[in-house]
């Protein structure tokens, strides 16, 4: 129940689902959220110690060194990189800076596209997928609205080739197109490479995933020195010193052990690869996947009774009750060798009992 004294434009807001990243999910298996299942680097832990001698002191609020040591491992400027509070900062400034035109983005996609539309009043667009997959031809008829592809997309884990991003940047030369390359590491090409190439794109990237730092919350965007400009104006203007002096240092200290994310990345993408296997042999339809997790559902086993069941054994998923194409679909977000071993013995035990 919302209070009286609440905004009416608000009174209709749907929040973003944490569901599962609560307190009361600990002791459990958490496959759900897609957050890496191995610890930062030791020298994350160092660095973020040396940095609390200094918190009586306000943080950088350009976040210089790790706008250098990014701009140097894409070769960019550092005036071309934007730091937020996640990722998901930077989509807030852009659905703020960018959208007046409106917004284009899949009807399948990251749930927050439509949340920061429906909250900042954006006009948008619902694109179909084409068997589960962006396909450019149907943008290009979107009329100036920003478009917001996640790359690879989620939930459905499947990545386009850059020469598809190519058709869309090209196809709308009117409009900010917005790669969200969250999962990017996992197996997909980035599109970074085009940036000197075309003036409305924006490249918006995370910590979180591969890098093992979702509680720090650090994300960035990596775009033209304008629409740099733009984005830190209202940065500037509304929360300075956004990005914390003790996150900061995170950051550089993952950028500096990049082996240690190299090895989590090898491994990751090996385990997702043996339980895409193994689930299929169970009867599971899995896609391929360049990301963190696997997009699945089960022959004859629905996709909620699956969910159900492996909470019964402390093992957390993402189902969606979302009708549109994937409600007998489940995330399923790669742990440890471990962690995946459990969740597959009790997954043949669900479908085995299934079939007596």
């Amino acid at each position: 129940m919302m209070s009286k004294f609440l905004h009416t434009k608000y009174s209709s807001l749907t929040p973003y689902d944490t569901s599962g990243e609560v307190e009361s999910m600990k002791g459990y298996i958490r496959l759900n959220t897609n957050e890496s299942p191995f610890p930062p680097s030791p020298k994350v832990l160092a660095a973020t110690l040396e940095a609390s001698r200094g918190l009586n002191y306000y943080c950088d609020p350009e976040c210089s060194q790790l706008a250098g040591k990014i701009a140097s491992m894409y070769s960019l400027k550092p005036s071309q990189i934007v730091f937020g509070n996640g990722s998901d900062e930077i989509l807030n400034f852009l659905f703020m800076a960018f959208c007046e035109n409106g917004a284009a983005f899949p009807n399948i996609t990251y749930s927050f596209y439509k949340i920061l539309a429906k909250f900042h009043g954006v006009d948008y667009i619902p694109v179909p997928l084409k068997n589960f997959r962006v396909d450019p031809s149907y943008y290009k008829d979107v009329k100036g609205r920003t478009i917001f592809i996640a790359n690879p997309n989620a939930p459905t884990s499947l990545a386009m080739s850059l020469s598809e991003i190519e058709e869309i940047l090209t196809s709308n030369p009117e409009s900010l197109v917005v790669i969200d390359e969250a999962y990017v590491d996992f197996g997909a090409e980035s599109a970074v490479t085009l940036l000197p190439k075309y003036s409305n794109l924006v490249i918006t990237r995370t910590f979180s995933k591969s890098r093992s730092l979702a509680g720090a919350r650090l994300g960035w965007c990596m775009t033209s020195e304008e629409i740099t400009k733009d984005i830190k104006d209202i940065k500037n203007t509304l929360t300075p010193y956004n990005i914390n002096s003790m996150t900061q240092a995170a950051g550089l200290g993952a950028l500096d052990d990049e082996e240690y994310t190299r090895r989590n990345i090898d491994m990751i993408r090996m385990v997702r690869d043996n339980t895409k296997s193994r689930l299929r042999e169970m009867g599971f339809d899995v896609m391929d996947s360049s990301t963190n997790f696997l997009f699945a559902k089960h022959e004859t086993v629905s996709g909620e009774e699956i969910f159900n069941t492996l909470k019964k054994y402390r093992i957390m998923i993402r189902h969606f009750s979302n009708p549109l194409m994937i409600a007998d679909y489940n995330r399923i977000t790669i742990g440890t060798p471990e962690q995946m071993q459990i969740f597959l013995e009790v997954i043949k035990g669900v479908i085995e009992n299934e079939k007596e």
